[in-house]
């Protein structure tokens, strides 16, 4: 006669397979999760590489009359249109990770999005370039342009969507931290964000070097994005 198994020894085999089971799920979803998020921690560190190096190589480039978005244009212009593309693409999938990551947590809704909305924009802020202007690329007119082309104007709607969401984003990651407890982050989080606010002010009002501080504090909160997205994906 074969003996039944004891329903004690049966309910924890049970147990152990469920939990088998949802570890074995879990593990690449974590690993997704991870992958998603390195692709946010390296947008930001990238196109700050890449835009100063153009910037402090290219002929006629002077950060302090021209915006980075300049360097879209001329002969090498395809560079910063692929550091656009590259880095709004990190950035989307760095969202979406992010999103993963701070799923029902304070904040957790808003800034995936707000950071999605900017990747977004950076990628459109690629697509469609500036009009040469300012004395560069080398031999062009010093000046504003006479008429404001199509793509210029889209580049500028996109670099709105871009900064907003940017600018918006950091605030509600500086919420976050705060109502988790990391007040070194939300302190962090809401200096990247006052930093493109004031620069990107100072900028569209026509202040001496607007280009110089619009810089400083893009870039700063792209860091700070950047620096977020490999904090989570330690904790992932």
């Amino acid at each position: 006669m074969t003996a039944l198994p004891h329903p004690t020894a049966t309910t924890a085999t049970t147990a152990q397979a469920a939990t088998t089971h949802t570890t074995a799920q879990a593990a690449p979803h974590t690993a997704g999760t991870r992958t998603l998020l390195t692709a946010g921690a390296l947008a930001g560190p990238l196109f700050a590489a890449l835009a100063l190096g153009q910037a402090a190589t290219r002929e006629g480039f002077d950060l302090t009359r021209h915006p980075l978005s300049a360097l879209s244009t001329g002969s090498l212009g395809w560079l910063q249109i692929a550091n656009f593309l590259l880095s709004g693409a990190l950035f989307t999938a760095g969202a979406v990770g992010l999103r993963r990551s701070l799923r029902g947590t304070p904040g957790g809704t808003w800034a995936p999005r707000l950071l999605l909305a900017s990747g977004l924009g950076t990628i459109a802020a690629g697509l469609f370039t500036m009009d040469p202007a300012g004395g560069f690329p080398a031999g062009t007119p010093d000046g504003a342009p006479q008429t404001l082309s199509w793509h210029a104007a889209a580049h500028l709607a996109a670099g709105s969507l871009a900064f907003t969401a940017l600018i918006a984003a950091c605030y509600v990651l500086g919420r976050h931290y705060r109502r988790t407890g990391d007040r070194r982050r939300a302190l962090l989080s809401r200096v990247a964000g006052t930093a493109l606010l004031l620069g990107n002010g100072w900028a569209m009002g026509g202040g001496p070097a607007g280009t110089l501080t619009l810089a400083v504090g893009a870039l700063t909160a792209m860091l700070w994005a950047s620096a977020a997205a490999a904090h989570h994906r330690r904790t992932a």
